[in-house]
């Protein structure tokens, strides 16, 4: 099976399973581990931030910043289609009590202006505590459901300026940073610079199993570490599973220009097949999302893995492929033969 349907899916490489295997160990809830610790410094200093915090999930780094940067009843401003806003079953609501302001964004990127009109203007004929208080600006790059697309940092600085003159922080859900980096030529510090906070994944594209870190100031990592072990993040042993996050960073970051190069591939061949719409200017990085217009996406993903090749359905014609670790050219070719032969049985 050419597996295309998430980043998520690698599996561990024979030398990462031998880093797991002979991983130093330690309590982590004592802040004990020497491989987190080992991890979370070289995350840090990859982002250019004064700490990091290792967590099971993307999703528990981006719900901890939260917490951290909000108290219940404030708002999070953030694109509509983001990851945080539909893709982490309500947690904000649930778990910070925090209403979320949803911007449509293009292709999943707002600018200042978009912030400015998620704002109430103030006047004195309205009461000041009725609505409430924005609080953190969140961004997500690369941006899944836009594609994959990449932030540039004079928008990400623009945004950046607008939060801080309304007093607002600012959070990245930085999942995918590391193939913005690799398809931009921008380092990973450049884009968090201006950032309080910036969640990165180990389980996607890097190849590890498990994990994802919280970087920021030390301040504000001391208190996302209280929400991790409030939420059931405190793990013990954990670096049996941090040694494969902390041997993908160090060996996996490189290879990365090999699935945007893929993705594009296999893009523009999508693009060259009747049947099928997609928009090239939105495939910056790893992910292609495309629409099925001679079927129902459905039926168009069951009968592409009756024939070995396994995607995801979004809705009634989209579709998502994702490149990674462990997918080739070759196996791009065969999709892109399994795609054309399922649209001519139509």
């Amino acid at each position: 099976m050419i597996d295309l349907r998430s980043d998520t899916v690698t599996l561990p490489t024979p030398a990462m399973r031998e880093a797991m295997a002979h991983a130093p160990v330690g309590d982590d809830v004592y802040h004990e581990d020497p491989t987190v610790l080992a991890l979370e410094a070289r995350a840090a200093e990859i982002l250019g931030k004064e700490d990091a915090v290792y967590v099971p999930t993307g999703t528990m780094s981006n719900q901890i910043a939260l917490r951290a940067h909000t108290e219940p009843g404030d708002m999070a401003i953030m694109d509509a289609s983001a990851h945080m806003a539909i893709n982490e079953g309500g947690a904000a609501a649930a778990l910070s009590g925090v209403t979320i302001a949803r911007m449509a964004g293009r292709a999943g990127i707002f600018g200042a202006h978009d912030v400015e009109g998620a704002l109430e203007v103030p006047h004195p004929f309205n009461p000041p505590n009725h609505s409430p208080r924005p609080r953190v600006v969140c961004v997500e790059n690369t941006h899944n459901s836009g594609g994959g697309t990449i932030w540039s940092l004079e928008t990400l600085s623009a945004v950046a300026e607008t939060a801080g003159s309304h007093g607002m922080t600012l959070h990245m859900d930085g999942a995918r940073l590391w193939h913005a980096a690799a398809a931009s030529g921008v380092p990973e510090r450049a884009f968090a610079e201006r950032f309080d906070t910036v969640s990165v994944c180990f389980s996607k594209g890097l190849g590890a199993p498990v994990g994802s870190a919280l970087v920021g100031s030390r301040t504000l990592i001391t208190r996302a570490r209280r929400f991790k072990q409030m939420y059931g993040g405190g793990f013990r042993q954990a670096g049996v599973i941090a040694a494969g996050a902390l041997y993908a960073l160090e060996h996996h970051r490189e290879r990365l220009g090999e699935d945007v190069a893929n993705a594009r591939a296999f893009a523009e061949a999508l693009a060259e097949t009747d049947g099928i719409e997609v928009d090239l200017a939105t495939v910056q990085t790893n992910i292609v999302r495309f629409d099925v217009t001679s079927m129902e996406a459905g039926d168009f993903v069951d009968g592409c893995h009756d024939r070995g090749v396994h995607m995801l359905p979004g809705g009634r014609h989209g579709v998502r492929a994702v490149m990674h670790l462990g997918i080739e050219r070759a196996d791009v070719e065969v999709a892109v033969g399994v795609v054309r032969e399922v649209l001519a049985g139509a």
